[in-house]
């Protein structure tokens, strides 16, 4: 029954249950009785002070309130939520590095793990903001990043786990990695945002030996589009290419992610590289030299468009037979017989219109010296001659056409040549490497 406020004989206030009819009432007076004596004002105020805590408990009740234990609908008293709420998890979280860590180890330290409980959440981010990509294990218990960390990064960590009652526990850690004293990076061809030819890989050349290949390799992530299956594979221990199995579709997006920040290349050797590179592949042209028949057959989409009369090496100085990718062109340079291990044989300046087709010195290039040797003899010292003029001012001379219908990556097919195939780490000439052992 609620209880309400009114005016007791007196006029003074109170506060109290409402009596029914033949039920027991004692009034409270807040204020003394006028003209009471001494005695009787003293046992009066004592009774005072007493209703006085009746009536601030009865006017709590007014105000909507009410005892702690009771609920909110008069009923049973409510059950202890609070010992629910401030009863801990019994779930475990750790996280390695400890929090404040410095010069961490970018792999093979990081780590959460669970005891008593599961892990539900892990978020890792650098300085910056970025992510870390990790995954938590099938039974809850460990969390594990996908690849090395950043060197000389401040990594921040936040890790939730539940128990069995499902009670969360969090952590919060933060640590920063190594800054190392020795570094190596990666150059590469070909150029970020260049048009290439079909045979052109992505070749990557350290600066440092890599003794630890398998995680630089995990580093380079190639991606294209339309989708295609790309492998790599190790030339020694400094170069790393990356090619499909066959040429390129013409028109495909290649873009390769190096992330080798972090990446320990050999002991104590840390990669320093963070970069994006990106490349389409042409129009399909391959063109086909034929050493015996003297002339090259240029095919685009494989049609032929063009045949050229061609020199290929001299007896004891053959043209390599193999597909060789064109690496570098010269409009005009100058060729020393020294600068590829042949002493004295020949200097010649002005050379037109080159492309480099080995890193031992192979060019298809203009020639102005040959004569009559174009579709008739071998003159060489192993290049694949057509007919130029010096300098190569000349525009319709078959050297000055080929050079101009030309790009960096396409391929050129030597046949029927007296000596060996080229190697395929001579040159962006993997190609002559089986699928099988590329792969291996």
């Amino acid at each position: 029954m609620r209880p309400r406020c009114a005016r007791g004989r007196r006029g003074d206030a109170w506060c109290g249950p409402r009596t029914g009819p033949g039920e027991g009432r004692e009034d409270v007076n807040v204020g003394p009785i006028r003209g009471a004596s001494a005695g009787a004002r003293g046992r009066r105020r004592g009774l005072s002070a007493v209703a006085v805590g009746v009536l601030l408990t009865a006017v709590t009740a007014c105000g909507g309130g009410g005892s702690p234990s009771a609920s909110e609908d008069g009923g049973k008293p409510a059950a202890d939520s609070g010992a629910a709420q401030s009863a801990q998890s019994e779930a475990v979280v750790t996280i390695t590095p400890e929090d404040g860590a410095e010069s961490v180890d970018t792999s093979g330290v990081l780590g959460v793990s669970a005891a008593k409980g599961k892990l539900t959440e892990v978020e890792v981010k650098d300085d910056e903001g970025a992510k870390v990509e990790g995954s938590i294990s099938a039974d809850g218990s460990g969390w594990t990043p996908a690849a090395h960390l950043a060197a000389a990064t401040t990594y921040q960590v936040h890790a939730v786990a539940k128990d069995a009652a499902g009670r969360t526990a969090a952590e919060d850690s933060s640590f920063t990695t190594l800054t190392p004293k020795n570094t190596f990076v990666g150059t590469f061809t070909p150029e970020d945002g260049s048009t290439v030819g079909v045979g052109m890989p992505f070749s990557l050349r350290f600066t440092r030996g890599i003794t630890h290949p398998d995680d630089v390799e995990k580093a380079v992530k190639v991606t294209t589009e339309p989708a295609v299956d790309v492998e790599g594979h190790w030339f020694g221990n400094d170069r790393l290419d990356f090619r499909p199995e066959k040429y390129w579709q013409e028109g495909t997006k290649v873009t390769v992610r190096l992330d080798l920040d972090g990446v320990e290349g050999r002991p104590g050797v840390y990669g320093k590289q963070s970069k994006t590179v990106s490349f389409t592949i042409g129009r399909n042209q391959v063109s086909v030299v034929d050493a015996k028949a003297l002339t090259m057959k240029v095919m685009q989409d494989g049609k032929v468009v063009k045949t050229l009369p061609v020199s290929t090496g001299k007896p004891g100085y053959d043209t390599w037979n193999g597909q060789m990718v064109i690496s570098e062109k010269l409009k005009v340079t100058r060729m020393n017989s020294e600068t590829v291990n042949l002493g004295s044989e020949y200097d010649i300046k002005d050379v037109p219109h080159a492309m480099r087709l080995t890193t031992s010195g192979t060019f298809i290039h203009g020639n102005y010296w040959g004569g009559g040797a174009f579709g008739n003899y071998n003159s060489s010292h192993g290049c694949v001659g057509l007919r130029d003029v010096r300098g190569g001012y000349d525009s319709g001379v078959p050297a000055a056409w080929f050079f101009d219908h030309s790009m960096i990556g396409d391929v050129v097919i030597v046949k029927n040549s007296d000596d060996r195939t080229v190697a395929p780490d001579n040159g962006l000439n993997g190609w002559n490497m089986s699928w099988e052992k590329w792969k291996a």
